[in-house]
């Protein structure tokens, strides 16, 4: 089956997702208006509150809800076939995914950028909120980790990627302050500047492999995880402007200039789609989901068709940086729609492979050997890129191996297949790593805010002690969790708590559009929010009772058993309990016709009663 129709179809019907379905959201169930004041400007510090430009916060808003789920998850579902995480992509951004980032972020414009936990208080209840803090910190922590993780695994022993990485800091630091400083306002030049500087890096990342330099940043694990949290600490204390922001902004210049490069690059070479459409593994018992395609494909696919991690950018660090209002459709909706275009693609890729090379690189040599497959390109395809790539679970290298076998398929491109393998592999680090700062830099706003409710001045997001505290204590969390696990346990906490994440932030949306009366649209995140809690909670359960329990039966797995599934439970009971609270409180209002406002019942059959703007209740 050729590749190209499938791309064409996936573009049509995005277009057509954000042409109507997005304009009717923003104007019936938002109702954004630009003569509305937003954060910003309001209560613009400098620091975390800013105005910026659309497409500078559209870069940095891409760049941070972008992380491993769109490469990694569609590559790992491949094994079910290439058709069911195709539709799940195609039908989850657009009714799921992106109304999802869409609508959270319009509620936190109207609360002054407010947390998720600080809406649910607002819009379900104060035990909502109380329970939805400390779920999602775990959530965002777990999942700050296993991003964190992925990234150690795609750079380590990689002085070509940690170089083009590393360069990215300063060429931000400099973009940062010459936007804001040296030449403010003048973001054209600033975006040339920035661009070329990091193609210049690219470049050089390839000619110091065995060079002083070289070898200084051939990190190991503990080395890269030390540097990663060094990072994640100086992004989130340092003011926005001058360095998490310039480096979004100039990082999703390659991601999206990467992801357009391979749609130009599928329709050029049209490459064949050789894993089945379906595979024998959907009924179960595959070799790297162990799972049934329901439900573990959504799981799995995550963060390209829906991400609970989204909700946390869009009432973090966007919706204190927006203009107007109107730009909110773009960045909220259009950057998720973007995301499903990266999860297509490299699903694609993922699923030009044969299947045996596929599976030869996803599984470990012994795992392979019980398959009984006899690889077909793999010593060709090993010998091409310069590495042995096979028993490198993951999906990272066969994603890598997928990219680069479509860009060295390209007329004129025979012969340097090696090169941009080495690419893909520091694209893959990159994007995970621009999730990461924004990541962590949310979480010590919730640290802030939910300390503020103890001691009020730590709440102060322009006080540096809180700053530096709050900041200290998140990266430190995160970090532990990637000293001391691995993929077997963290990567199944971060798809479950990921989605249970989505689920939640889906029932503190609908909550928001029925507390201001706007019940006929409440379906919009309603159907999305049913679905994706039954899915999750589903897989769930099935990791407790078919994977982790076991774990605990075997003296080597004992601990790891422990600590995933008491971590699974006290998720999933969180999320329950969060949409319990806000069933209870649509019936407040459906059925007994009452309205909390600033603490207060309003009763809503009186006649003089008028119901809150969206978000505002």
């Amino acid at each position: 089956m050729n590749a190209l129709p499938f791309l064409l179809v996936a573009l049509l019907v995005m277009t057509l997702a954000y042409r109507y379905y997005s304009a009717f959201i923003a104007a019936k169930v938002i109702a954004l208006d630009d003569a509305r004041i937003t954060p910003a400007h309001e209560l613009n510090d400098g620091q975390n509150y800013h105005p910026t430009s659309k497409w500078v916060l559209f870069g940095h808003h891409f760049a941070a809800i972008s992380g491993a789920g769109p490469l990694i998850g569609p590559v790992l579902a491949t094994q079910f076939g290439y058709l069911p995480g195709y539709l799940w992509l195609l039908i989850g951004v657009c009714l799921g995914g992106a109304v999802h980032d869409f609508v959270i972020l319009g509620a936190s414009i109207r609360r002054k950028g407010k947390s998720l936990a600080e809406i649910a208080r607002h819009e379900v209840s104060p035990l909502a909120s109380l329970v939805g803090s400390v779920a999602i910190l775990i959530i965002v922590v777990i999942a700050l980790a296993g991003l964190g993780l992925a990234v150690v695994n795609a750079l380590r022993e990689s002085p070509w990627g940690m170089f083009t990485i590393a360069a990215t800091i300063p060429i931000a630091l400099f973009v940062g302050a010459w936007m804001y400083r040296i030449r403010p306002g003048k973001i054209s030049e600033a975006s040339v500047i920035g661009v070329v500087a990091i193609l210049v890096a690219v470049f050089l990342g390839g000619k110091i492999h065995g060079t002083l330099l070289g070898n200084a940043l051939t990190l190991s694990r503990e080395g890269l995880i030390v540097s990663i949290a060094v990072y994640g600490f100086f992004a989130s204390v340092l003011p926005v402007w001058l360095l998490l922001l310039p480096r979004d902004y100039l990082s999703s210049y390659m991601k999206i200039g990467t992801v357009f490069a391979l749609i130009v690059g599928v329709f050029i070479v049209a490459p064949e789609l050789r894993m089945p459409a379906i595979t024998e593994f959907i009924h179960g018992g595959g070799p790297i989901i162990p799972g049934k395609v329901f439900p573990f494909v959504f799981i799995t696919i995550a963060c390209g068709a829906i991400s609970g991690f989204h909700s946390l950018v869009s009432s973090g660090t966007t919706p204190k940086m927006l203009t107007k209002e109107s730009d909110a459709r773009a960045i909220g909706y259009g950057a998720m729609l973007m995301e499903g275009v990266v999860g297509i693609i490299a699903l694609i890729a993922a699923s030009s492979l044969w299947p045996a090379d596929y599976f030869a690189i996803n599984l470990t040599p012994e795992k392979f050997q019980m398959l009984g497959l006899s690889p077909v390109n793999l010593d060709w395809l090993q010998q091409e890129v310069g590495e042995t790539v096979a028993g490198r679970p993951g999906g990272a290298v066969s994603l890598a191996v997928g990219f680069a076998q479509i860009f060295s398929s390209i007329p004129g491109m025979a012969g340097l297949m090696s090169y941009w393998y080495h690419f893909a592999i520091m694209f893959e680090a990159l994007f995970i790593l621009t999730t990461i700062d924004a990541g962590t830099r949310v979480a010590r706003f919730m640290v802030q805010e939910f300390g503020g409710r103890a001691w009020k001045p730590f709440a102060r997001t322009d006080w540096l002690p809180g700053n530096i505290l709050a900041s200290g204590l998140v990266v430190f969390a995160w970090a532990w969790f990637i000293w001391n696990g691995s993929i077997s346990t963290i990567w199944p906490l971060f798809g479950t708590a990921n989605q249970l994440l989505a689920g939640v932030a889906l029932a503190v949306a609908t909550s928001a559009i029925i507390n201001a009366g706007k019940v006929r649209y409440a379906w919009v995140t309603f159907v999305p929010m049913v679905f994706v809690s039954i899915t999750t909670l589903t897989a769930g359960w099935l990791n407790i009772r078919d994977i982790t329990v076991p774990q605990i039966s075997n003296p080597k797995t004992m601990v790891n058993g422990y600590v995933t599934t008491a971590f699974l439970i006290v998720m999933m009971v969180c999320a329950v309990l969060i949409l319990v609270e806000s069933f209870r409180r649509w019936y407040r209002v459906l059925v007994k016709k009452e309205f909390v406002m600033n603490g207060e019942v309003k009763n809503g059959d009186d006649p003089n009663f008028v119901p809150p703007a969206y978000g505002c209740s």
